[in-house]
């Protein structure tokens, strides 16, 4: 494993992580540990340490690292790119560049949700250019280059109809992401009660929240069933594990309903639908 490609998975990692620490920053209402201050906490560089603070202000760290390592990658890459002859093909394409450009996104909807005091559109933008950006870090670390008619192999990516479904499956994991942001940040995830049904019921018969719940409900059983048939029609190894990984998140959103949202359990949920998409990327590689 070359220096560049370690650099790309302690980057994925360290996404991941803080995907995750976002969570726990939403789930304990901690998203204003810091006041409205950005990038500094509180007015300070180093605030007092209440539990709220402490939190986010963890969060903007492990933000920090991600952003150094982001950033040593994209320089690493043009570093390689500019100091080698035009024969070489093994090099870093631009794909660091896109990393980098969505890592700048990441920031700035970041100082833009807490300046706007956390409304649900910039939390939901947040975490999906937090999960494209994990993707293309993966996509990265792998060494996949996207080019349609590429020669086949771990450096070529053909479109292929094999490949078509693995697209479908990765387009449904990520709308179905955006979806649970968007029920837990509307306040939405109490809306239907029980499982499977919403409130008892097929189609829901209360207000637009539930018709948000249910609707992120429906997405992850439609996940559901394609993953297995995906893995029962390829009978790939990557395959069984996106199964294994959905079916697990399918029971973890079941008791968190059933056990009335302990926060334990939604940061597992959060943490294991991160998983399912990086296993969703990885699988279509």
């Amino acid at each position: 494993m070359t220096r560049f490609t370690r650099l790309a998975w302690t980057a994925a990692t360290f996404t991941y992580l803080l995907i995750i620490l976002g969570a726990i920053v939403r789930i304990t209402g901690s998203g204003l540990g810091c006041g409205e201050h950005w990038p500094l906490c509180n007015g300070k560089l180093l605030p007092p340490l209440d539990v709220p603070t402490m939190i986010e202000y963890g969060h903007r760290l492990a933000a920090a690292a991600v952003s150094v390592l982001v950033v040593a990658l994209g320089v690493q890459s043009w570093v390689s790119n500019r100091g080698a002859g035009s024969g070489e093909r093994d090099l870093p394409d631009k794909k660091p560049y896109v990393a980098v450009g969505l890592l700048l996104i990441q920031v700035l909807l970041g100082a833009v949700t807490v300046k706007l005091r956390l409304p649900p559109w910039t939390v939901i933008l947040h975490l999906g250019t937090a999960m494209l950006l994990l993707a293309t870090l993966i996509v990265i670390a792998k060494g996949t280059r996207l080019t349609p008619g590429a020669s086949p192999g771990i450096r070529g990516l053909r479109v292929t109809p094999g490949l078509r479904p693995r697209l479908v499956v990765l387009a449904l994991g990520f709308v179905t992401v955006l979806f649970g942001a968007l029920t837990a940040n509307l306040g939405a995830a109490t809306a239907c009660l029980g499982f499977p049904l919403c409130n008892g019921r097929i189609l829901p018969a209360g207000n637009y929240l539930q018709y948000v719940h249910w609707t992120h409900r429906l997405l992850a059983y439609t996940l559901f069933v394609y993953v297995w048939w995906w893995a029962l029609r390829t009978r790939t190894r990557s395959a069984w594990y996106v199964v294994a990984l959905v079916t697990l998140q399918v029971a973890v959103a079941a008791a968190m309903i059933l056990l009335a949202l302990p926060r334990l359990l939604q940061a597992a949920h959060v943490a294991v639908g991160a998983a399912v998409w990086a296993a969703l990327v990885l699988a279509v590689l």
